[in-house]
C-alpha cells in the first residue's frame, strides 16, 4: 500500500518502482500520471511518445511489430493497448501481437516483473439475456473482438506460468469520461434513439479504470488472475439517455420501433464488480450519474 513514496508489494518494499506502460494512450497516460505522482519512474511505450507529459518517459514503439530495449529494473507492467480499427485484423495485430511482443522483450532481457496487468474487456462474455456475469462466468464470446481478447489473456497466463510474475486480466466495461462525448453529443443533437428492446450497458469512468489498475498492481495481497472492471450499476441504455437529456435540458430521445425481422436483440448482460469491491477498491464514480455529471461539468482532460 502507498505510504509517501514507498509501496509494499507482497512483503517487498521499495522506494520508487519502475513501471512500464505498454500502450500509453488516454487510459495508459492517466495510469502513468498516477504512478508518477506516487513517486515511481514511469516509462510509456507508444508510436507518438512526444505527446506524453513530462512525468512519463516516452519511448517509441509500434507494439504490433516490436518492443525496444527496456529498462532492466521494470517492476510492474501495464498493457493498455487499443486497436486502430474495429476489424479482426486490427484486433489481432494490436492485442495478440502486442502482448506477445511485450512478453518476448521481457524474456529476451530476462526481466521478470512482479506483476503484469492486461487491460481486457467484458466483450469476452457472450450475451446473457440480461443475466449477471462475473469472473466465474465462462468466456464464450460470439464476436471476434471477444475471441481475440480471450486469446490474448490466455497467452499472458501461459507465458507467465512457472515464473515469479503475477498475471492479471482486468476486464473493463465501456470506458467513458473526459473527451469521450459520443453519447452526450447524440443526445444533445437529437440523433440519439433508445433501443426498442431494453439493453443494459456496463460502464466505467476512465479515472476509476486507471485507479483500478494502480490498485491491483500495488495492493499487498496477491491479486486474483481476473477481475471485472465496471461500476456499481448496469443501467439500461434508455435510462442513461433519458438522464442525459434531462440534465442537459434536451428533449427525451425517441424509442426505436420494434424490428420483428431482426434475428436477435443486441448484447445484453449485467456485469458484477463484487470481486474488485471485495479488495477494498472504492469508486469515485459509482454509477453513470456521478460520472456523466462530472463529464458535463467539464471535469478532467482527455490525454492525447
Amino acid at each position: 500500500m502507498e505510504a509517501g513514496n514507498q509501496v509494499t508489494l507482497r512483503g517487498w518494499q521499495t522506494r520508487g518502482m519502475t513501471v512500464l506502460i505498454a500502450g500509453c494512450g488516454d487510459l495508459g497516460t492517466e495510469v502513468g500520471l498516477r504512478f508518477a505522482a506516487a513517486g515511481h519512474e514511469v516509462v510509456g511505450l507508444r508510436r507518438s511518445p512526444d505527446k506524453l507529459p513530462a512525468e512519463i518517459r516516452g519511448m517509441f514503439a509500434d507494439l504490433s511489430v516490436a518492443v525496444p530495449e527496456l529498462p532492466e529494473d521494470v517492476d510492474l507492467v501495464v498493457v493498455a493497448i487499443a486497436a486502430d480499427t474495429s476489424t479482426e485484423e486490427a484486433y489481432r495485430a494490436a492485442y495478440l501481437n502486442g502482448v506477445k511482443n511485450v512478453l518476448d522483450a521481457l524474456e529476451r532481457q530476462s526481466i521478470e516483473p512482479q506483476r503484469i496487468l492486461f487491460v481486457s474487456s467484458t466483450a469476452v462474455y457472450k450475451d446473457s439475456g440480461g443475466a449477471v456475469v462475473d469472473e466465474s462466468t465462462p468466456t464464450e464470446p460470439t464476436r471476434f473482438s471477444g475471441k481475440v481478447l480471450v486469446e490474448a489473456e490466455e497467452l499472458l497466463f501461459s507465458r507467465t506460468r512457472g515464473t515469479s510474475t503475477q498475471p492479471i486480466s482486468l476486464r473493463l466495461g465501456g470506458i467513458y469520461g473526459p473527451g469521450r462525448t459520443r453519447l452526450t453529443d447524440q443526445v444533445r443533437s437529437g440523433k440519439a434513439v433508445i433501443p426498442a428492446q431494453p439493453r443494459h450497458t456496463n460502464r466505467v469512468h476512465r479515472d476509476d479504470a486507471a485507479a483500478m489498475i494502480v490498485h491491483l498492481t500495488t495492493m499487498e495481497p496477491t491479486p486474483d488472475p481476473v477481475y471485472v472492471g465496471v461500476d456499481d450499476h448496469a443501467a439500461e441504455m434508455g435510462d442513461v439517455m433519458r438522464f442525459l437529456a434531462s440534465d442537459m435540458g434536451c428533449p427525451e430521445p425517441p424509442t426505436a420501433a420494434p424490428d420483428n425481422t431482426s434475428e436477435a436483440s443486441p448484447g445484453d448482460k449485467r456485469c458484477s464488480n463484487a470481486r474488485i469491491r471485495a479488495t477494498g477498491f472504492e469508486f469515485t464514480f459509482p454509477t453513470y450519474k456521478e460520472g456523466y455529471r462530472a463529464l458535463l461539468a467539464g471535469e478532467g482532460v482527455r490525454h492525447p
